[in-house]
């Protein structure tokens, strides 16, 4: 699995590499010292993991994982344990304290799922005051346009984030999502029912009784994909 290095202290990014040496299912294809660099080679290299510290100069871990379009897995390295709540509660893979023990690190990696191929977006970061999470795709029910943001709507919560249901689209997997017209878009696999509507397309009820109304375009795609 590709895996890049974002630590501001050229040290503990040379001591991880050591570790993760003996670990032959894990190419290290860069490092970053700064969340710059790092956003930078996200989009380059789609890495399978990052090995993020938090505490960096000009910018957060976490602010870094806002700016990404496609979250890696994450395993966060860090000096301080007073972000480990944080870390989990937005569904970071592991949290490792320095000095990383070489156990620990194996546990975090026996974690570790593989990509997609064709890349989808398997998982986005999105925050709501200061609070934050790492959604997995397949937790979201429901993208709905904004403006020029997306509302995303996963368990009981709808935060925006920066960037059109367009864009959002081009990323998602078609098994899984479906655009059900001009400002929406759900996951298939959280359809609970199907029925008319009054307008003449489809209306769509998903696990949890949001409904959505298809245009009658999309209800034709909709009944061919699902056999209705």
């Amino acid at each position: 699995m590709k895996a890049i290095i974002v630590d501001d202290e050229r040290l503990a990014r040379s001591e991880l590499r050591r570790l993760l040496a003996p670990h032959a299912e894990i190419e290290i294809a860069g490092e970053a010292r700064n969340p710059e660099e790092a956003a930078a080679l996200v989009r380059g290299l789609s890495p399978d993991v990052i090995f993020l510290d938090i505490q960096m100069p000009g910018m957060t871990g976490f602010e870094l994982l806002e700016r990404l379009d496609d979250v890696p897995q994450v395993i966060f390295t860090t000096a301080y344990d007073e972000y480990a709540l944080k870390a989990f509660e937005v569904n970071a893979l592991d949290y490792l304290m320095k000095p990383v023990a070489p156990a620990r690190l194996a546990a975090a990696l026996a974690k570790l799922r593989p990509r997609s191929a064709p890349p989808r977006l398997e998982q986005v970061f999105v925050r709501d005051g200061e609070r934050c999470w790492i959604v997995r795709a397949s937790d979201i029910f429901l993208l709905e346009s904004d403006g020029n943001y997306t509302r995303v709507h996963f368990r009981s919560e709808s935060p925006l984030i920066r960037r059109s249901l367009n864009a959002l689209e081009a990323q998602l997997d078609p098994a899984m999502f479906f655009r059900a017209g001009r400002r929406e878009i759900v996951n298939l696999k959280w359809i609970d029912h199907v029925e008319l509507g009054a307008s003449g397309g489809l209306l769509v009820t998903l696990r949890g009784g949001r409904t959505v109304e298809m245009s009658r375009r999309q209800s034709v795609r909709l009944r061919e994909i699902m056999g209705l």
